[in-house]
């Protein structure tokens, strides 16, 4: 064997050696100084981004108020929902995780992306919500597969329950998602896409008293943005609750007696301006407005005929008709016009000019005073005071009972009705005011409108000797605690600007209304309760008085009213109810007012009313 090895071939060894020695010191040099800066230099943003993405917060929106009726019935809830949400970042492949998951919702997958597209611009590390409310097999189905759904998530939020659906629901309102705009509106700071704020009724009057505190959840996540442990929790906050004026059962009747209807009812304390009840039908179900709505029932209910979504008790403006003539008479005694024993002859009609004023009693009333034209709803007498008065004065008096602005109600879009006078149609008509105009004004027709609201809030101010109130809708505001932070008492607006006794005379023909044999509202007399008011049948076109009967479209049949009070000697509660295209006040809208004062005054008198 050859052993001997040449010096040369060993220097080359060691050249290769050295070499290889040198890479290896030049690559851990490297890393050492990869590592100290990665370490030392930048190791406190390192650490940083890396709890960022271990360490997540999540939201827990803020728990809302509930609503209670006047005596602590619970109105609205707030009822769990399970929410799936996302967060872009940890769902790594972020289409695949998608199509995933639209098989475990039995959902196809492109509206679920579509829904991740439309939220380009927001942070992949925030959670987008893709469903919400979902039921029990859904829930158990992505519990089931949650680990091959990274970056998916389940939450459980609040949902409002409105516990009598369609009840109330003009008064009550609804929720509905917080717009973009208002986003980015410093008041509206604390709230997030995806939030709901109030939308209507009172839930939007008094968002800011019901809606609470946002509180949070600090959680440690696994690599795919699943929840390890929870690491400190800042608990959300209930907001403050109210108390309505309304009685939830008197409430409900309403609701009953207009079902199939197209109308409104108010009742209202008379002595302290609260508002009993207030319905307005059609109505809607404000638990469609918390789960995601269809563009289809939006459009029905958008597209209805018969409004369901305007208020008709604070918006629908109508001619009054013969309720009006409370006003007339008013107006006629305070200024001297007609005295109690002041009397016209009814022959079924009045001729002025070319043209006769028709009486709704074709026969006519014979020879009849203020309070017996009152009972009887004599048209002629109310034409020959409201000619001797002008509609000028008039006016004067129809304002002063509160027409032609809003009562004040603290729900949003009230209507002002109208009260014309000579200057209002030659400012906005044009024309000069015609004397047969003044006639059809004084019992309630040509441009007169008003309000369900407007004409319990007179009706009220009658009862009671004269004093107008600003409705009230809400009575207490309270916290969770159950200290009272707000407390409503209807204004005093002002006083009826009549005597006494001119009040006394018109009391005394709305009594003879239910209560006298030849009444137009005999039909709801009731000998166990004294109820006082006043029948109305506005036209809608123009018609012959003798035809009017006979009118088969829908849409040009007259609008029926009463407006009620009782007990007529001290009383209580005060009626509008309001029927559209009802034709007659006496059969369509005073047995509903009957009904109503039955309902409330069953409670606090010792009688079985409601027989």
């Amino acid at each position: 064997m050859n052993l001997n090895i040449k010096n040369s071939d060993i220097g080359w060894h060691k050249k290769r050696v050295g070499k290889a020695l040198i890479l290896i010191l030049a690559a851990f040099s490297a890393l050492a100084i990869r590592l100290f800066y990665l370490q030392i230099i930048k190791g406190e943003k390192f650490e940083e981004l890396s709890r960022n993405n271990r360490i997540r917060l999540r939201q827990i929106p803020p728990f809302r108020g509930l609503i209670y009726d006047r005596s602590g019935k619970l109105l609205v809830d707030n009822r769990p929902s399970f929410d799936i949400s996302i967060i872009p970042k940890d769902a790594d492949p972020l289409n695949r995780t998608l199509e995933n998951l639209a098989r475990h919702m039995n959902v196809p997958a492109q509206p679920l992306i579509e829904k991740i597209r439309k939220k380009k611009g927001i942070a992949s590390y925030k959670p987008i919500v893709l469903k919400t409310d979902i039921d029990r097999d859904m829930l158990a189905a992505i519990e089931a597969n949650k680990f091959n759904l990274p970056g998916v998530f389940l939450s459980v939020s609040l949902k409002r329950d409105y516990i009598y659906e369609d009840c109330a629901a003009h008064l009550i309102g609804y929720l509905g998602e917080i717009g973009r705009a208002k986003l980015k509106d410093e008041k509206y700071s604390d709230f997030r896409p995806g939030d709901f704020i109030g939308k209507f009724g009172v839930e939007k009057k008094y968002e800011n008293f019901l809606r609470g505190k946002r509180g949070g959840r600090q959680i440690e996540v696994n690599a795919k943005g699943q929840m390890i442990k929870v690491l400190n929790t800042v608990d959300a906050k209930l907001g403050a609750s109210l108390y309505l004026t309304i009685d939830i059962s008197l409430q409900l009747k309403a609701e009953e007696l207009l079902k199939d209807k197209a109308g409104a009812i108010v009742a209202i304390d008379t002595n302290t301006g609260e508002i009993l009840a207030i319905a307005s039908s059609p109505a809607f179900n404000q638990n469609d407005f918390v789960k995601s709505m269809s563009h289809n029932k939006w459009r029905s209910l958008i597209q209805n005929k018969l409004n369901p979504m305007v208020n008709k008790a604070i918006q629908g403006e109508y001619p009054p008709g013969s309720v009006y003539k409370i006003i007339t008479a008013a107006a006629a005694l305070e200024e001297g016009i007609i005295n109690p024993k002041t009397k016209f002859r009814c022959s079924g009609k009045l001729k002025y000019g070319n043209r006769r004023y028709r009486c709704w009693k074709k026969k006519g009333h014979g020879y009849i005073n203020v309070e017996d034209a009152i009972a009887e709803s004599c048209d002629v007498f109310f034409y020959e005071a409201g000619q001797r008065l002008g509609v000028d004065k008039l006016a004067k008096y129809a304002k002063a009972f509160g027409l032609g602005k809003p009562t004040g109600i603290e729900l949003d879009n009230e209507n002002s009705g109208l009260v014309p006078t000579s200057a209002w149609k030659k400012r906005k008509i044009g024309r000069k005011w015609q004397g047969g105009e003044t006639l059809s004004v004084s019992i309630g027709q040509s441009y007169n409108l008003a309000t369900p609201i407007q004409v319990a809030v007179m009706t009220a101010a009658v009862a009671n000797g004269g004093i107008k109130y600003k409705p009230i809708i809400v009575k207490k505001v309270f916290t969770a605690d159950g200290t009272v932070i707000k407390y409503n008492v209807a204004e005093e607006t002002g006083r009826l600007s009549v005597s006494d006794r001119t009040l006394d005379i018109i009391k005394s023909g709305l009594f003879k209304v239910v209560n006298s044999e030849r009444g137009t509202a005999r039909l709801i007399f009731s000998p166990k309760i004294a109820i006082s008011g006043k029948t109305g049948t506005s036209q809608v076109a123009s018609s012959k008085e003798e035809d009017a009967d006979k009118i088969k479209e829908y849409h040009l049949r007259p609008h029926a009213w009463f407006a009620a009070y009782a007990p007529s000697d001290k009383p209580e509660i005060a009626i509008s109810v309001f029927i559209e295209h009802g034709e007659h006040g006496s059969r369509a809208a005073a047995p509903l007012a009957k009904e109503m004062i039955k309902e409330y005054l069953s409670k606090k008198i010792k009688l079985d009313l409601r027989r």
